[in-house]
């Protein structure tokens, strides 16, 4: 496969299948660009009506060509590209890219062409089809009739683009070009009929010239071909930054749990991103400017970020964007303090607080060279921020170079945040190894993203197999509370006390059992959301739960039209922290979500997902670690550690619980419908958890 995509970026002869000699038509473009951008290989047109485009002899047919291609450009409509690509396959040819559109983004009859389309390539491979093919800066070799190829000249650098959009592809070439960031290939998968996003990631985490992949991605079509190469990616030291679509279709849809209403579509994005070190831009803007961050690998030790400014308003605006993420700008310590104080004398200097305030730095290259060099050798901050003001548009080139011979004295993080619009300045900074930025959150974004890479460590977890839980036969459908807890039981899940009944008189004798306090509830595989229909009663008693059981019939009858016949009475668990623990399923794999529970569950949405791991044996449980790290995830974790005097809870007992979970959800596989417990309570330390709720599907 590598050697293939290795042909497929840097061929040493192409050929143009329907290639025009008017280099103002699509079918003209691929000659014409490859010629302009300095290709040195073979370049082969084909077409039965023209000899020559330019000084070039063009070929009747794909069999009259003198040698085998390395790589085929198709430039043929969807009813013919086949044929070409069978020829071209029959010949030995190594990668077709197919740019026709007219395949399965257009339905049935097109999906039909795209499986002829693949069967007529046989070994060969193909990128495409619906793409706008490839970018080579690294080797100056283009096979893409993109329009943004009308720029004369590219910075070829250092960051890898995999899109599945072929026209963001020509818009981020264009994008870099124009802001001085250095990409090294550009790739559009587009339909993705065979090499797929995870190829070009497993690929360019091998290339020399790519240290950051960006990602414009519609959707995964191989979540572990996909997950194996984004790890394969930070085992190369290299950062993966995704800018996903698709975010409103992660609507919750109708489920029978309240985790398949938390857990959507694009939560599902978040944990497979997060467990394999993905970091992803929440703009479009963001897929540059991060990666033009990452690109320097410079290294960001931790939260405190120095401001210098020339211009107070855009210096705020930097800091409080920063403080909202979580940054800190702590003032210049004593020493740093003094060290800022020696450069200039005079009032104008603010050099007690952050943003430090060098008023007309810009004009004064051996001031901004000293300051920037004060900050970085400060060790009261790990990053730098610095702020180009309208003062240094005068002579950009002195402020730039000044900047420029500070970057050797540190490997902190330098960035800056050009304030006036002047994107000429910012290419010049960003061309000198200083990411530049026209936003103040871009410069937070980007710290962010720093932060991120320090602290993934890219391995996957997962505890030594655990034989395997004998369930005996299951029943298919929705099962009723205490089936669904039962089934919990079984691996491991603590739960409540509690007996199922039929009548007041049982309910009462159970009441008697279980304690001061019980809770009542119908028990009814039809109805799940039993607090909507006025099916649950708490704090009742052997002499109130009687009536009170008489009272539920009537009322769940009004509210759901359903008789109930059977009736849980539950001791009642109380003092501890309610969560939700459930499973999610869909095509990107298997995943557990913990989160705040109880009613509220939607309403708070405090939720963390892991996907669990499928290999050769199957789906693979939680480790412990991953259990714990869940629960640290959580913005309720502060009450869970013992948040302003409040007992801490047990905490291990959790971790033990959610590992049980996971391990009945991966031993039933695709059996397991659906499965949720809501709440678990989570009681004080050292007295365990209680599953006081459950709903399990089977299929």
């Amino acid at each position: 496969m590598s050697d293939t995509i290795s042909k497929l970026l840097s061929p040493r002869s192409v050929a143009i299948i329907g290639a025009s000699a008017d280099p103002q038509k699509t079918t003209g473009r691929p000659v014409a660009y490859l010629r302009k951008h300095g290709y040195s290989g073979r370049i082969m047109p084909v077409n039965p009506k023209v000899e020559r485009i330019g000084d070039l002899p063009c070929y009747p047919d794909i069999a009259s060509l003198p040698d085998v291609p390395d790589v085929a450009v198709v430039l043929l409509g969807a009813d013919r590209a086949h044929i070409a690509v069978q020829e071209l396959s029959a010949r030995g040819c190594a990668a077709a890219i197919v740019l026709a559109s007219g395949y399965t983004e257009t339905g049935d009859e097109g999906a039909r062409r795209q499986k002829q389309l693949i069967e007529a390539a046989g070994p060969m491979r193909i990128l495409g089809p619906n793409t706008i093919g490839l970018v080579n800066l690294t080797d100056k070799i283009v096979l893409s009739p993109s329009g943004a190829l009308e720029m004369s000249e590219f910075p070829a650098g250092g960051i890898g683009v995999v899109s599945q959009s072929g026209g963001i592809l020509g818009a981020l070439l264009s994008r870099a070009a124009a802001r001085g960031i250095g990409l090294s290939k550009l790739i559009s998968t587009s339909n993705e009929v065979d090499l797929e996003l995870a190829d070009f990631i497993d690929h360019l985490a091998d290339d020399p010239a790519t240290r950051v992949i960006a990602l414009y991605v519609e959707t995964v079509r191989n979540p572990a071909k996909f997950r194996a190469a984004c790890l394969k990616a930070a085992r190369r030291g290299k950062p993966v930054v995704a800018f996903k679509i698709g975010r409103s279709e992660a609507g919750a849809k109708a489920a029978v749990s309240h985790t398949g209403a938390l857990a959507g579509a694009d939560s599902m994005y978040d944990a497979l991103f997060n467990q394999i070190g993905v970091i992803r831009a929440q703009n479009f803007s963001d897929l540059l400017d991060i990666p033009a961050a990452l690109v320097t690998h410079r290294l960001l030790r931790g939260k405190r970020v120095a401001v210098l400014t020339s211009t107070g308003g855009a210096g705020t605006l930097v800091s409080d964007d920063l403080g909202v993420a979580g940054f800190e700008t702590p003032a210049p310590d004593a020493a740093t303090a003094g060290a800022l104080r020696a450069l200039q004398t005079g009032g104008e200097a603010v050099l007690d607080r952050n943003p430090i305030d060098v008023t007309l730095a810009g004009l004064r290259p051996d001031l901004l060279r000293g300051a920037i060099n004060a900050l970085l050798a400060s060790p009261s901050y790990d990053a730098l921020v610095i702020i180009v003001g309208s003062s240094s548009l005068a002579m950009p080139e002195l402020m730039v170079d000044a900047i420029k011979e500070c970057l050797p004295n540190s490997d902190k993080p330098i960035m800056a945040y050009i304030s006036p619009h002047a994107p000429e300045v910012g290419a010049l900074l960003t061309r000198s190894g200083v990411p530049a930025f026209a936003a103040a959150e871009s410069c937070t974004a980007a710290l962010a993203a720093m932060l991120s890479v320090r602290h993934f460590t890219p391995t996957e977890e997962s505890d030594a197999a655990a034989a395997p839980i004998e369930t005996g036969p299951l029943p298919g459908g929705a099962l009723d509370e205490m089936q669904a807890k039962q089934l919990f039981a079984r691996f491991g899940v603590p739960c409540a006390r509690e007996s199922a009944v039929a009548c007041a008189a049982e309910a009462e004798a159970a009441a008697r059992d279980l304690g001061d306090r019980v809770v009542l509830k119908i028990l009814s595989s039809q109805i799940t959301h039993k607090s909507d229909v006025g099916g649950v009663a708490v704090n009742l008693n052997c002499a109130t739960i009687g009536e009170r059981l008489g009272r539920m019939i009537a009322d769940v009858k009004a509210g759901s039209g359903v008789t109930p016949e059977r009736f849980l009475v539950q001791e009642m668990v109380s003092g501890g922290t309610e969560l939700i623990l459930g499973m999610h399923r869909d095509a990107l794999g298997t995943a557990i979500l913990l989160g705040m529970g109880g009613v509220t569950a939607e309403l708070f949405k405090d939720v963390t997902m892991r996907l669990l791991q499928q290999d050769e044996r199957g789906l693979r449980p939680l480790s412990r670690a991953q259990a714990l790290s869940m629960i640290q995830d959580l913005k309720t974790w502060p009450l869970l550690d013992g948040f302003r005097g409040r007992p801490k809870a047990d905490v291990q007992a959790l971790a033990d619980t959610v590992v049980a979970f996971s391990r009945m959800v991966a031993q039933l596989g695709e059996c397991l419908v659906e499965a949720e417990i809501n709440p678990v309570f989570v009681l004080e330390q050292g007295l365990g958890v209680r599953a006081a709720d459950g709903v399990a599907v089977l299929a």
